[in-house]
């Protein structure tokens, strides 16, 4: 009997992965897509207002000495978003400019996947907006 269930047990392991060799398959090329950086960054449409050159020279400072690095570049993505793709993402809007500053000190998730940012209560909001305009800003011509 129990060589009969191991008879049984070893031919439905092999089903088992024979079902999945054949899940493994190259699917046919018109029918893969990749998925378009837009559908990453899903852009928020509106008008940008200008951002005066000494907020993004102080924001530039600011992420400098910041740590934002050891989680974000400039132009790849990271552990967590390029400041770029931020960017491209927001228009530069007070409302904008104030939700992602709080979500800087706050710390948050969800917006560009499964990354969790970090909260930074040391910053002040004051500091925080003023980074996010320098990173705002990146996208500007």
């Amino acid at each position: 009997m129990i060589n009969k269930i191991g008879t049984y047990a070893c031919r439905f392991i092999a089903l088992v992965l024979l079902l999945l060799a054949g899940c493994q398959k190259e699917m046919p090329e018109e029918t893969k897509r990749e998925s378009p950086k837009k559908d990453y960054i899903r852009k928020i449409e509106g008008k940008n207002e200008p951002i005066p050159d000494e907020t993004v020279s102080r924001g530039e400072v600011l992420v400098a000495y910041s740590g934002c690095a050891d989680c974000h570049r400039v132009d790849t993505k990271a552990k967590g978003p390029a400041f770029r793709d931020i960017a491209e993402r927001y228009p530069v809007q007070p409302a904008y400019v104030d939700m992602l500053a709080r979500k800087v000190i706050t710390g948050g998730f969800g917006s560009w996947g499964n990354p969790i940012m970090s909260p930074h209560p040391n910053l002040s909001l004051n500091d925080a907006q003023t980074m996010v305009y320098y990173i705002l800003s990146l996208d500007q011509p």
